[in-house]
């Protein structure tokens, strides 16, 4: 087995750096969302939007759909990795926080192809048409499993889910006062389903990827 690598907080400068670097529009929504104070810990990291970017562009996704947006940080990533006539699909619950993306969407000049809709991200989820090829899954943990049973009909074949915070800080092995439970149960269950192959990375709190078979 060969040897795992500690990604301290200078080694990822260094990543993101040799990588896909935040442009100026990116740069400044993380500094806004950063200066919110505590919540801002909910922004998808850095190299973590690169590979959203990558990741749209190497399944040529066309439609994409993402539950929970907070400032619009992920789905700037996203959007950019979609043809010029993509669209992705933004489900949230809150007005304010997504009022900030969508400057920034503005700015980077991808908000003709994102369509926001407030409301439960639940509720909405089921009323999706149509077939996706890439979804990102970020929102309350507790309802991951009823997102992936939502969404994985309505991606196709050889599509992709993603779904974020799924080593909860490397909580899920073992017991802890403070026990993630849903992850755990979620990270079971998807493992379990025939219907997808699993891969979980260990970049940011854990990105799960999922292929519908």
């Amino acid at each position: 087995m060969g040897n795992q690598v500690l990604v301290t907080d200078e080694l990822h400068d260094y990543m993101v750096a040799h990588g896909m670097p935040l442009d100026e529009v990116a740069s400044d929504l993380v500094a806004e969302t950063r200066a919110l104070g505590g919540i801002s810990e909910m922004l998808t990291t850095a190299d973590q939007a690169a590979l959203l970017t990558t990741l749209t562009r190497l399944v040529s996704a066309r439609r994409a759909v993402e539950i929970g947006t907070f400032t619009g940080f992920s789905a700037l990533a996203i959007s950019r990795g979609l043809p010029a006539d993509g669209e992705l699909i933004c489900l949230d619950v809150s007005d304010e926080w997504t009022s900030i993306g969508r400057r920034y969407w503005q700015r980077a000049g991808v908000a003709d192809k994102i369509d926001l809709r407030i409301g439960d991200a639940h509720e909405s989820a089921a009323k999706l048409e149509g077939e996706f090829d890439l979804a990102f899954v970020d929102a309350e943990k507790s309802g991951y499993i009823d997102y992936f049973e939502q969404l994985v009909p309505k991606i196709k074949p050889n599509g992709l889910l993603l779904f974020d915070n799924t080593l909860a800080g490397g909580r899920v092995v073992g017991e802890h006062e403070q026990d993630p439970v849903d992850r755990k149960e979620f990270n079971a269950h998807i493992a379990a389903d025939e219907r997808v192959d699993v891969v979980i990375l260990g970049i940011g709190d854990g990105l799960t990827l999922v292929r519908k078979r």
